[in-house]
């Protein structure tokens, strides 16, 4: 039976660079914001219902334009992570199990509609960048999300978004095993149920990343 152990080269920073606890500095920092589309952040998204009543007590989406902007004076870079599927689902990478399956089901964020589209709250402004081909939960694998990190020099990764549990936990997950310092903004993200964000953010976040409020983490730039 061959090795297949995973490589260093799976890995943004080497063991003796990895970033995890260093010092913000703003130019080497991105706010990585993962599915602010019309889905999930406005009346009428197939899945807004759902996540409503998290985005209302958290005040996640007024939070998240306040950071972003607030981040983006101190020199910060701001990511956008979107999400899409072609209408009949044929480059959904697991359509046949889990939370892909519902999205494929369901036709949830098919490119070319409202739905896809960025919520007008949250749309990319000049100087932002745009993660393409996230198909997938975690923003990393199929997209270009480490080559922007890489190419800007970023070191912390500072994470908001939907789902709380599953998106931004996946992205967050994969950020820290690739040595970077990762923040993850609990008052900048939303999941379908009070159990589900209060699981992630009192729970597995701090396992993988620094959780804050956003008011903390801008008191750090």
């Amino acid at each position: 039976m061959g090795n297949n152990l995973g490589s260093s080269s799976d890995r943004t920073f080497a063991a003796a660079d990895a970033k995890g606890g260093c010092e913000v500095d703003p130019s080497k920092t991105a706010l990585v914001m993962i599915e602010f589309q019309n889905e999930f952040a406005k009346e009428g998204g197939k899945l807004h219902d759902a996540v409503k009543p998290v985005m209302e007590k958290t005040k996640m989406l007024t939070n998240a334009v306040a950071v972003c902007e607030a981040a983006r004076s101190k020199g910060c870079k701001v990511i956008h992570a979107p999400i899409s599927f072609a209408e009949d689902a044929n480059d959904n990478p697991n359509k046949g199990l889990g939370i892909l399956a519902g999205c494929a089901g369901d036709k949830l964020f098919t490119a070319g509609t409202w739905n896809a589209d960025f919520c007008d709250e949250m749309k990319p402004k000049e100087g932002d960048l745009v993660v393409t081909g996230k198909k997938g939960l975690d923003a990393f694998p199929g997209t270009d999300l480490e080559s922007l990190l890489t190419a800007n020099g970023i070191e912390t990764v500072v994470l908001g978004g939907f789902l709380t549990n599953c998106c931004v936990e996946s992205t967050m997950r994969t950020a820290y095993e690739k040595g970077f310092n990762v923040i993850t903004l609990t008052d900048c993200t939303a999941a379908t149920s009070e159990a589900g964000q209060t699981g992630a953010t009192e729970g597995t976040f701090g396992m993988f990343s620094q959780p804050m409020k956003k008011d903390d983490f801008l008191a750090k730039l």
